[in-house]
């Protein structure tokens, strides 16, 4: 049966209610461009002192709905059962992805509009702020009175709006998939990717030994060789985020957006909207997540395989050896859950686990036992709270270290 055509949804003009810090009750509106800039905001509800939230049962239909009150401003707003529970997420700290895998893992669905709806019924009511979303973001917030700060924050926000991408992409990567993108999605393709990992790990230890020489093909320009070799790294994210799509597609989801970016306001890169994935199963969401990363596992083994080929010394030696190593690294990274970063790895791990905001929850869990507040009971999840910090800053030391140590080897 052919499906029905559908017309690209508009894109949403999400304005940010920012509280200022020059003012005790002043705020601004700021908007987000890009759909990958929406999902890792992070809403924040005022304090607790600010508002007032009773509920109200029906005698006729049985449903529970909840009056929230601004008490500063005597606002009342009426909301839902599944509206109170994503303003109970509301906490500065869970992102907007978190929030809407919190919610479908609490009603096993998810309606694309209920959380901007709601975001918008809230700032009007002047209920909501936005935290920033890096340590930089939150120091420039905070030095915002200093003129050499608010620019630079101001930058930042006018980056953050550059955006360059589509909603009407759905049959772009329909046809990719028709022409040859469902072969990533069989089993050869995966013993393929199998084969190439082990081949590639071999080449890179045939070339560990002569790291010195291999890295000495850079010569003279070695920041125009580093330059040109995130260049490139940066088309491979575009290729990772393709293949999201892909994955999209051969579990019959639909691509809402595909576009280029400037994370935080400052970290260039592209991204795809694969959040109609939440309407599949768990399976189709592991393999959206993991496809993406693989493509830096296979061209990292390429680019290794290249650079043992190459002439010793050469710069292309050195440009293939170093784009095999960060293409490495960015699989690691991706795939790897225990970092405290909400990349791919994190997500699968927080699917199978079904704690959609474990990273928060095991920071403030541990955060608190450092600062010697009474523990709660010790339970399986305060235990896994536990032990996903210590892995994950094991891990992190151990990244850095490895690192320092590679760079000190070449040289």
């Amino acid at each position: 049966m052919a499906e029905a055509p559908h017309a690209p949804p508009r894109r949403a003009r999400l304005e940010l209610l920012v509280r200022r810090e020059d003012e005790a009750d002043g705020f601004e509106l700021r908007q987000i461009g890009s759909g990958v800039a929406f999902v890792r905001s992070r809403p924040q509800r005022v304090a607790a002192g600010s508002f007032e939230l009773a509920e109200v049962a029906s005698k006729v239909d049985g449903q529970h709905s909840f009056i929230l009150k601004n008490t500063a401003t005597d606002r009342f707003l009426l909301l839902s059962g599944p509206e109170r529970f994503l303003w109970e997420q509301m906490d500065g700290r869970t992102s907007l992805q978190d929030i809407a895998t919190a919610y479908v893992l609490r009603y096993g669905e998810f309606d694309f509009a209920i959380i901007p709806h709601l975001i918008r019924k809230l700032q009007r009511a002047q209920l909501l702020t936005m935290t920033p979303t890096s340590r930089l973001r939150q120091a420039l917030a905070r030095n915002r009175r200093q003129p050499v700060a608010k620019m630079a924050e101001s930058a930042l926000f006018a980056l953050e709006r550059v955006n360059i991408s589509s909603r009407n992409v759905q049959a772009f990567f329909r046809g990719i998939y028709r022409r040859g993108g469902f072969l990533l999605f069989t089993r050869a393709a995966v013993l393929v990717c199998a084969l190439l990992a082990v081949v590639g790990f071999a080449a890179g230890v045939r070339l560990w030994p002569d790291a010195e020489r291999v890295v000495s093909g850079f010569g003279k320009s070695p920041l125009v060789a580093v330059i040109s070799v995130k260049v490139l790294f940066l088309l491979t994210v575009g290729a990772h985020q393709l293949v999201h799509g892909l994955a999209l597609i051969h579990y019959g989801r639909r691509v809402r957006e595909f576009g280029f970016t400037f994370l935080h306001g400052f970290v260039p890169t592209f991204y795809v909207d694969v959040t109609d994935i939440f309407m599949g199963s768990r399976k189709a969401r592991v393999v959206t997540a993991v496809s993406g990363a693989l493509v830096h596992l296979v061209l990292g083994s390429v680019w290794l395989l290249v650079a043992v080929n190459a002439s010793m010394g050469s710069f292309l030696q050195a440009f293939a050896a170093a784009s095999g190593i960060i293409q490495w690294q960015a699989f690691v990274v991706a795939l790897y859950p225990f970092c405290f970063i909400e990349m791919d790895g994190y997500h699968v791990l927080v699917d199978v686990l079904g704690i959609p905001t474990l990273k928060h929850d095991a920071i403030g869990y541990v955060g608190g036992l450092l600062r010697g507040r009474r523990p709660r009971p010790f339970t399986r999840e305060t235990a896994l709270f536990v032990g996903y910090v210590v892995v994950s800053t094991l891990s992190v030391a151990a990244f850095i270290a490895f690192n320092v140590w590679l760079i000190v080897h070449a040289t």
